[in-house]
């Protein structure tokens, strides 16, 4: 069984000028498998961004179903969605969003927040993530004091503190240069597999969507 199934799924919205309805997704349909990594590529405005938004339970089809390990979310409500995405799902965003008041340790754990308290397992997690990213002596920085690669790392560790069965990354290496985006694309692969979830990658790189398990591109709201 998979992890995630969407049938027939499309989604528009509607343009402020004339008032008329623009199609995005067109009939999409797609299985992702528990554990692979996926990567999803195509031009500006093609549709990337509201699939991994649908993926995420932050955006709603029009029309189709999606399949959650294996619990369909059609009725789901607003309260359950997010419990789907507190306790199965993390996001990486191009902008690493770190609280700048908040630690690089801190940072990390706000996640749990959203469940309950840190515990003792958890800041031991967060500790071992952060030694494993290479940030074993930053974890007491601000975010001010870190470079841009390595406020993305701790964005990374992020995702994982809840030890999510999805990671969704939405060009998450696409405000760093060249040299940083091969590094922290590889570095990513290397988190998801020894944790054993299951990536989505939005990019426009052709390069970095070549290092996933499975490229899939949209042209005009298809999927192929």
């Amino acid at each position: 069984m998979p992890l995630i199934e969407l049938t027939n799924l499309s989604k528009s919205y509607t343009d402020p000028g004339s008032g008329a309805r623009v199609p995005v997704l067109r009939g999409v349909n797609l299985k992702i498998e528990a554990g692979e990594s996926l990567a999803i590529v195509g031009p500006s405005g093609c549709g990337k961004s509201t699939l991994l938004n649908i993926l995420g339970t932050l955006d709603t089809p029009d029309e189709g179903e999606i399949t959650f390990d294996g619990e369909s979310l059609k009725q789901s409500t607003p309260k359950q969605l997010a419990a789907v995405r507190s306790e199965k799902i993390g996001f990486i965003f191009q902008l690493h969003h770190l609280m700048p008041q908040c630690s690089v340790l801190e940072n990390v754990l706000l996640p749990r927040l959203a469940l309950k308290s840190p515990s003792i397992l958890s800041l031991q997690r967060a500790e071992t993530m952060l030694e494993q990213v290479g940030l074993k002596d930053r974890m007491s920085w601000k975010p001010a004091q870190l470079s841009g690669g390595e406020r993305q790392r701790v964005a990374f560790v992020r995702a994982l503190i809840n030890q999510p069965r999805l990671i969704l990354a939405d060009e998450p290496t696409g405000a760093l240069d060249e040299a940083n985006a091969v590094v922290l694309t590889e570095l990513l692969l290397e988190l998801q597999k020894s944790n054993g979830v299951t990536l989505v990658m939005v990019t426009h790189h052709r390069e970095q969507a070549e290092c996933m398990g499975r490229v899939l591109t949209i042209h005009e709201g298809v999927l192929t």
